[in-house]
């Protein structure tokens, strides 16, 4: 019986290897980080699994999820958590669907009426329109609005407020010396998050803000917009919440709870009183109502890079323009549905994966997030084909489909908010949201697992040919200039490493609370292109077809990577970390650091940080070696690498935020989306506020001496 399962398994092998050969698929490589052997079974295991995604399938999977608007908690939500857990069971997956009752906010009115001398008037939010869209027409598409912002009914000047960054308000009010309170802002979407526009605007005082796309950033200055193009119509809306997910994310009611079906009441933060609920109007509009707007603003003309795509000078008012808005959302208590996939494994000591992608979408999404759910589907496939060969992973598999991500990461948020006491033995999570706009291929992650993905990338052939990994390199630069919309989290903040770039985990997406509050090693990936539909009714299926992937092999090549990490996370008999990455690029953040309070003339003491990173890089290099050579057994080192990254969280948490408690990384405060290295001590000096940067400092060196100690403990 033996023999012949064994045989059987060659067999099955030798076919998946012949059909790769004929698609151009690069070799497998002889060995791998983490494995003692991986030329062998593991490799058998590859094949088997590489072989199984198929195209097909994904752009079924792709049409079913986007075949009706599905905003979270609405019934067609539900309707695709079905889909979901019916797929995970039919591969063999342990599924479970897993509801939690959260605070979300829907549209009761979203209304502005504008005038101006000379008889002007307006009135909006105009309805999303182009010609020849087969889907925009459907009732249960909710209108345009921000979800999360406060109701009210304000009317005001209006000014305009560029991109509502920290140093957009700062030239408005120190160097044009304009008060904004009670004034009403336009601004425009871009560098910045939604909710961190909406943020700004409250500490200034003003009563709210108009968000919308100017042409310039993803319209027709960009190129042809939809439906002959790929980039925003004039009437597109980039629906989205302004929910301060920078002070904490999940349901803004229970931070760092989960929230249960039977939570009691008691437990629950009001909403008034919510850190992350904001204090301000807020509602999102296209540049066909912005443009009548901007037109009739006087005052003093903006600076040169405030101005946008459409044709004429833009002012900065206030006024003469007057906007009566009014906003009236409801927010209650909704039942999301998260679908949880298991696959035991055979490790008695616990350790587990996750793995994770977002079924909620604002309408119809058919890139946000269902390329990513289509992907995640066709990895399960691959999965479920390994099952049947009698494949059982070393590590137990967790395969998630989050809800309620667009309203602030709360599906992934509550649940492991929920399991927070197990998560010391999840030794990875990886995340995928927007799978596909496009052919250009990005990843982020934590410095251990930089060339993890790399090295996935080398064995998963790309569509272009070659492997994803000779296509990502040739266009990584090209990409980056041109790349909009999803992944502003993708820049880098060290340059320690020759070769392509794998840039830094802020926020946005559902690997927040793993990495940032819980300090579990995470990734994300995406492939990207031209996308301006982003957040609005034209991101469907007719869209993605016509201008993203037409033959879904993309969908198939990012199923592939999903796979492939969770497989070679899973079955690893070491745990593929590089430590000794990660402390290059401390060094490099500590540098850069030392370099900016230099600037600002901000004295600290660097000694103890300096000790602390010398000690973390030597330890690191000497597990280094023992990943090389492991242990007969190496429960004591997996435990030891798994750990050193919870090492690197601080128990207080950051300043004012205390949610987020990695001292490496967090979403930056004014940018929302990027990641902000070293918070604390950056944070600290970009106010220049020395005592603060130094206690930064000092949580930074504490933590790499934590670090530094428990890999020293197995090193030899």
């Amino acid at each position: 019986m033996r023999t012949s399962r064994l045989a059987q398994l060659f067999f099955l092998a030798t076919l998946a290897s012949s059909a790769f050969a004929q698609s151009n698929a690069p070799a497998l490589p002889s060995q791998l980080p983490g494995y003692r052997d991986f030329s062998t079974t593991e490799a058998r295991w590859d094949r088997i699994f590489l072989a199984a995604p198929d195209a097909r399938l994904a752009g079924e999977h792709l049409k079913t999820l986007t075949a009706e608007p599905h905003v979270a908690s609405s019934p067609e939500d539900y309707k695709t958590a079905e889909y979901v857990a019916r797929k995970f069971r039919e591969a063999g997956l342990e599924t479970e669907i897993v509801p939690y009752r959260v605070v979300l906010s829907f549209p009761i009115k979203v209304q502005f009426e504008a005038t101006a001398p000379g008889g002007f008037s307006q009135s909006g939010p105009t309805p999303e329109h182009v010609d020849g869209d087969p889907s925009e027409n459907d009732p249960r598409i909710l209108p345009p609005y921000n979800a999360s912002s406060a109701s009210g009914d304000v009317t005001a000047d209006l000014v305009y407020a560029n991109y509502g960054r920290p140093e957009d308000f700062k030239h408005l009010v120190d160097d044009l010396h304009l008060d904004l309170k009670g004034k009403l802002l336009l601004v425009r979407y871009g560098t910045n998050f939604r909710g961190v526009k909406a943020f700004l605007a409250q500490q200034y005082g003003a009563a709210g803000i108009l968000i919308y796309s100017d042409p310039a950033d993803d319209g027709y200055v960009m190129g042809d917009p939809y439906p002959k193009g790929p980039w925003r119509p004039d009437t597109g809306v980039q629906r989205g919440s302004v929910g301060y997910i920078f002070e904490y994310p999940g349901d803004p009611t229970t931070p760092g709870i989960a929230s249960v079906p039977d939570l009691l009441p008691a437990k629950r933060t009001p909403l008034d009183q919510a850190a992350a609920s904001p204090r301000v109007l807020a509602t999102a509009i296209s540049y066909h109502d912005a443009a009548p707007l901007l037109q009739r603003l006087q005052g003093p003309v903006v600076p040169r890079n405030w101005q946008g795509g459409l044709p004429f000078t833009y002012h900065v008012g206030p006024g003469p323009v007057r906007v009566h808005l009014t906003v009236q959302e409801s927010y209650d208590l909704h039942t999301i549905w998260d679908v949880i996939g298991k696959i035991p494994g055979t490790d008695a000591d616990g350790e587990f994966v996750v793995a994770g992608n977002h079924r909620d979408a604002w309408v119809y999404g058919a890139t946000d997030p269902s390329s990513g759910t289509a992907s995640m589907l066709e990895a399960v496939h691959g999965l479920g084909a390994l099952l049947k060969q009698g494949w059982k992973p070393r590590r137990t598999i967790y395969i998630a489909s989050w809800d309620a991500e667009e309203e602030g990461l709360i599906g992934s948020t509550e649940w492991a908010e929920q399991h927070a006491a197990e998560m010391d033995h999840c030794v990875a999570y990886f995340n995928v949201d927007v799978s596909v706009t496009g052919p250009d291929f990005s990843a982020a992650a934590v410095p251990t697992l930089k060339q993890f993905i790399r090295d996935i990338a080398k064995e998963v052939p790309s569509p272009q040919g070659n492997s994803l990994y000779f296509a990502w390199q040739q266009t990584s630069a090209e990409a980056a200039a041109r790349r909009h919309g999803t992944f502003s989290a993708r820049q880098g903040n060290a340059e320690v490493e020759n070769d392509v770039r794998v840039g830094d985990l802020g926020s946005g997406s559902d690997y927040s609370v793993f990495l940032q509050h819980l300090g579990v090693p995470s990734t994300d990936f995406g492939s990207g292109g031209p996308y301006g539909v982003y957040h609005s009714a034209f991101d469907d299926i007719t869209w993605f077809t016509k201008f993203a992937d037409p033959n879904f092999k993309l969908l198939q090549q990012q199923a592939r990577v999903f796979g492939l990490e969770v497989l070679h996370m899973a079955d690893a008999d070491v745990l593929p970390y590089d430590e000794s990455l990660y402390a290059k690029e401390i060094g490099a953040y500590l540098e850069t650091a030392r370099m900016k309070a230099s600037q600002e003339d901000i004295t600290l003491d660097w000694s103890a940080a300096a000790t602390a990173l010398q000690q973390f890089s030597s330890a690191a290099a000497a597990v280094s070696k023992q990943q090389q050579h492991p242990p007969t057994n190496p429960d004591a080192l997996n435990h030891a690498l798994r750990k050193a990254e919870t090492d690197l969280l601080d128990p207080e948490g950051l300043p004012h935020r205390p949610w987020y408690r990695h001292v490496i990384y967090a979403p930056g405060e004014y940018t929302g989306y990027d990641a902000v290295v070293l918070p604390h001590l950056n944070e600290a000096l970009d106010k220049r506020d020395a005592p603060e940067a130094q206690q930064g400092l000092t949580r930074v060196a504490d933590a790499l001496q934590r670090a530094a100690q428990t890999l020293s403990s197995v090193a030899k």
